[in-house]
C-alpha cells in the first residue's frame, strides 16, 4: 500500500532540515523513513510534518523536526550505541534514534503518554525498551549510555544523568526556566570530567517529577 505521507516526509527533510545545519546524512535518512504521523493524535496528522511542534496531550508536544534532528546530531549517535531517551512523549525521537541503528531505552513520567508511545513504536516497527518513571533519575539498570537525550527542561543539569554517561558519552538537554532555555551538550571525558557546550535557544516543556521539584 502506498504511503500517503511519503511526500510530506521528503518535503520535511528537503525544505526544513537539509538546507539548515543538519549535515549528518544518517539523520536525514532516518527522518525520511520514520512515519512521524503515527506519533501524533489522529486528528492532528495533517500537521505532523510541519515546521513546528504538535500537541500530543497532557501538556506535552512532539518537538519541531529541526529540534529533533539538532539534538540527535549534537549527541553524535552511532549504530549499536546505547541511548537513553528521557521524556518519551510521543515516541518519535526514540523511533528516529532506533532507525539509526542504536539500542534505545526510553523513560516517561506520564502513564497515558507512555502507553500511547509504546503502541505507536510497535505499530511503526521499532524495538525500544520503555518504562514509566522519573526521567530526572535516569535508568540505572540500563547505564552506562553512550548518549542521553532529554526532551524536557530541568532548571539544572540532573547529576544522575551525568553519572549514567559512559566515558566518551554525550548528554544533550535544554536547561533553563519556562521562559528561557538553552540547548546544552555535555561530553564525558573522564570519570569525573565533563566538557560543556552551549547550542541554540529553545523552548521545551518543564521537566516534572519529585526530584526536579527539590
Amino acid at each position: 500500500m502506498a504511503d500517503p505521507f511519503e511526500q510530506a516526509r521528503n518535503d520535511m527533510v528537503d525544505r526544513q532540515l537539509a538546507p539548515s545545519d543538519i549535515e549528518d546524512e544518517r539523520i536525514l535518512d532516518a527522518m525520511r523513513a520514520v512515519p512521524r504521523h503515527l506519533f501524533v493524535p489522529a486528528h492532528s496528522r495533517h500537521l505532523a510534518y510541519g515546521d513546528h511542534p504538535v500537541p500530543v496531550g497532557h501538556g506535552q508536544t512532539i518537538s519541531q523536526p529541526y529540534i529533533v534532528a539538532c539534538m540527535i546530531q549534537l549527541a553524535r549517535i552511532e549504530p549499536g550505541q546505547r541511548v537513553l531517551d528521557v521524556g518519551t512523549g510521543s515516541g518519535y525521537q526514540a523511533a528516529v534514534v532506533a532507525e539509526m541503528g542504536a539500542e534505545v531505552w526510553s523513560i516517561e513520567i506520564v502513564p497515558e503518554l507512555a502507553q500511547k508511545a509504546k503502541a505507536a513504536l510497535a505499530e511503526a516497527g521499532y524495538r525500544v525498551r520503555t518504562t514509566l518513571g522519573d526521567g530526572y533519575r535516569g535508568w540505572t539498570a540500563g547505564a552506562p549510555f553512550d548518549a542521553i537525550l532529554v526532551a524536557a527542561s530541568p532548571s539544572h543539569v540532573p547529576q544522575p544523568l551525568l553519572e549514567q554517561l559512559a566515558i566518551g558519552g554525550r548528554l544533550v538537554l535544554p536547561v533553563g526556566n519556562e521562559w528561557e532555555q538553552t540547548l546544552v551538550g555535555y561530553h564525558r571525558t573522564g570519570p569525573e570530567q565533563w566538557e560543556r557546550e552551549e547550542s541554540l535557544k529553545v523552548l521545551f516543556v518543564p521537566m516534572t517529577g519529585e526530584a526536579q521539584r527539590r
